[in-house]
Order: C-alpha cells, then structure tokens, then sequence
C-alpha cells in the first residue's frame, strides 16, 4: 500500500473533488464545498496557476492530497508554503501518505529556501493534531484567524476608495 507522491495532473481533477468533498463532511461542513471540477482545474492548471497539489497516489487510485500555495513572511523576507487542505482517505490512513505528503512539502520548503510550512486545524481535530504534533509541528495558541467572506466581504470591498490607473 505504499504510495507514489507525484504532483496532480488534469486526468486527477474529479478525484481530487471527491476528496475535497470527503473531507468537507468530515469537517460537518459538507454544504461549504461548493468548488466545481472546471473550478479546479482552472486553479490548479490554467495559463497562471497560484495553488498546486500533490497526491498520494496507490496502486494507480489517488488516495490522499495536499492543496498549497505559496505565501510571505514580512519578518522572515521569505516565501513560504501555506497547506490549504490534506486529506488521505479514512480507509488509507495509517500508511505513511500523510507524512509523505507533509515531507514532500517540507522538502521543497528546504530546497527553495521557503521560511515555513503553515496550515489550519480544527480545534476538535485531535486526530490530526496529534499527527501533526507527531511531525513536530507547534500550534500557534497566541495567533486568532479571521475572516471576511459573504456579505461582509462585498460590503467592505464598497467601502473601499476608488483606484488611480496606471
């Protein structure tokens, strides 16, 4: 059962999208994964993709995935890896694709001299969080996220002032 972790391709689109949805559910927030497969393969393989994946691949079925996209550190001066989703499927865990996902992002953070490795857990999440404290990763307690997102999002982007062109 040993996986292959490869970058996706195209043809992993739709897999890619029932695992989005498998981890939506498990998350309990399965209305919130409303992204489409010509979304997808737009993000990830348009003419100027900013996010990218790597799958966990057994037995030629894609099995698990990793979602990022770079981001900056001001302190650091440094790009650096945000981890938007993992997922390996419930059936395939406990095989080491998790941890080869994370040590394929890790590996590129090095060779690309990116500052970090960053991603969100849920606070009810203590499987995944004891897995990711098992890699050495340190939660960040003092740091809140926020977000604007809906209504509050579209309301704020009216207030803001109009734009000079270049």
């Amino acid at each position: 059962m040993r996986a292959v972790i490869r970058p996706a391709r195209p043809e992993d689109v739709p897999a890619l999208i029932g695992l989005i949805r498998e981890l939506a559910e498990y998350e309990r927030a399965p209305s919130e994964a409303v992204a489409t497969a010509s979304q997808l393969h737009e993000a990830l393989f348009g003419p100027q993709p900013a996010v990218f994946c790597d799958v966990a691949e057994s037995d030629g079925v894609v099995v698990g995935m990793a979602i990022w996209f770079l981001n900056f550190s001001t302190w650091l001066g440094r790009h650096g890896i945000y981890l938007e989703d993992l997922y390996v499927m419930p059936d395939r865990r406990g095989h080491g694709h998790g941890k080869a996902l994370f040590a394929n992002l890790a590996r590129r953070c090095v060779r690309e001299g990116y500052g970090r490795l960053e991603w969100n857990v849920l606070d009810w999440n203590t499987p995944a969080i004891d897995f990711y404290v098992g890699l050495g990763a340190t939660g960040m307690e003092e740091w809140t996220i926020h977000r604007l997102s809906g209504d509050s999002l579209m309301q704020l982007a009216q207030e803001a002032p109009p734009q000079s062109s270049p």
